[in-house]
């Protein structure tokens, strides 16, 4: 079986682009989406001492395949993750449960949005 392709003209509109985009500041442009994921979430996290919505964290990394953005929380009492359990919910020591109230998600999810438009935009605008 034979397979073969052939091509005339310029690559120089591939190369422009690939150039282009190996020149973005895509770690700048991540690390200002984990501020604003940080500050979404601190405004959505239910209060009741502040403690929790205090402690989220971002931290911006490229890894092997791209790159990751990842939000935490480290807002902890006894080994138990606060923001997980409002999130969740949880039992109580009397057997009753409280229900859990998402408020992650709707949080970041206008965040996801801005990142894949803004993505969108600086891919085909090179």
């Amino acid at each position: 079986m034979v397979i073969s392709f052939s091509s005339s003209g310029s690559f120089s509109n591939t190369e422009k682009f690939l150039k282009a985009m190996s020149n973005s500041d895509i770690l700048g442009s991540l690390d200002q989406y984990g501020r604003r994921g940080v500050a979404a979430l601190r405004s959505a996290t239910p209060v009741e001492s502040g403690l929790t919505a205090e402690l989220w964290t971002y931290e911006v990394e490229k890894t092997g395949t791209g790159y990751s953005i990842t939000w935490s929380n480290t807002h902890s009492v006894s080994g138990v993750n606060i923001a997980v359990i409002l999130q969740y919910g949880h039992g109580t020591g009397t057997g009753g449960y409280v229900a859990g109230r998402d408020y992650i998600n709707p949080a970041i999810r206008p965040i996801f949005d801005q990142i894949a438009n803004d993505v969108w935009k600086e891919v085909t605008s090179a």
